[in-house]
């Protein structure tokens, strides 16, 4: 806990927790502040003037970010016949029966996720030596193991974030990594806080947008002036 109490403190340095900033400059920190090891998720939190506890007040939604959320990946799918067809259909990268197998087994492992029809699982139950050590083994319970392939392989590959309002009034969502670009981190914040805009309920009086903060999974967090990502915020 010390090392994480250490860097986090490295971190905030030179940040004003207090002041608000433009979107690009507070994105720009918090790039700066990702310092683990890991590509560290860059995530919103917006304060919304609602109370969710009035059904007029709910806000909720689903927005396709620009540049995806980080989860775009190579996708293998163990299918045969229409299923196979129905995955590269979708986007899979790889897609195959006994011969992906025989792929596997020879150490030829050219994707980031697998899926597998439940038909499949007999075959692929073989690799489990390969695959599981590596993360990579079909599971049913995380949706990787299902006879709907086209919406898992674009359930693994979209960037569609999904948002609901919490008790208290916030919005919490990953719109991309640290690895990403600037501008394609600004772009992805401006798009999701304008599908939170666009799903204003009709309930909602005064102020909508009350805070806008931007922080990396394990770094410090940065205010953002709300009008620096909803043009219509400036004038509530």
């Amino acid at each position: 806990m010390a090392k994480v109490g250490k860097r986090l403190k490295a971190a905030r340095e030179g940040i004003d927790r207090d002041a608000m900033l433009g979107v690009e400059e507070a994105v720009k920190l918090v790039k700066q502040g990702a310092t683990a090891k890991f590509d560290e998720t860059v995530e919103i939190a917006m304060n919304l003037g609602v109370d969710p506890r009035h059904a007029d007040q709910m806000v909720r939604g689903v927005c396709q970010l620009p540049n995806g959320s980080g989860r775009t990946v190579r996708i293998a799918v163990f299918a045969k016949g229409d299923k196979a067809e129905e995955a590269k259909a979708a986007g899979a990268d790889v897609v195959g029966a006994e011969d992906l197998v025989e792929k596997v087994q020879k150490g030829e492992i050219d994707f980031d996720r697998c899926i597998a029809t439940p038909d499949m699982m007999p075959l692929v139950g073989r690799l489990g030596k390969i695959l599981g050590p590596r993360g990579l083994m079909p599971n049913p319970k995380v949706g990787t193991v299902t006879p709907d392939v086209e919406a898992a392989v674009k359930s693994q590959k979209g960037g569609a974030v999904e948002f609901r309002v919490e008790k208290a009034g916030v919005i919490h969502a990953g719109v991309g990594k640290a690895s990403f670009s600037e501008d394609a981190l600004v772009q992805n914040i401006k798009a999701f806080a304008d599908a939170v805009q666009k799903a204003k309920p009709s309930g909602a009086k005064g102020t909508y947008v009350k805070r806008v903060a931007v922080s990396s999974t394990m770094g410090p967090g940065v205010r953002v002036e709300p009008s620096s990502v909803i043009a219509s915020a400036a004038a509530e």
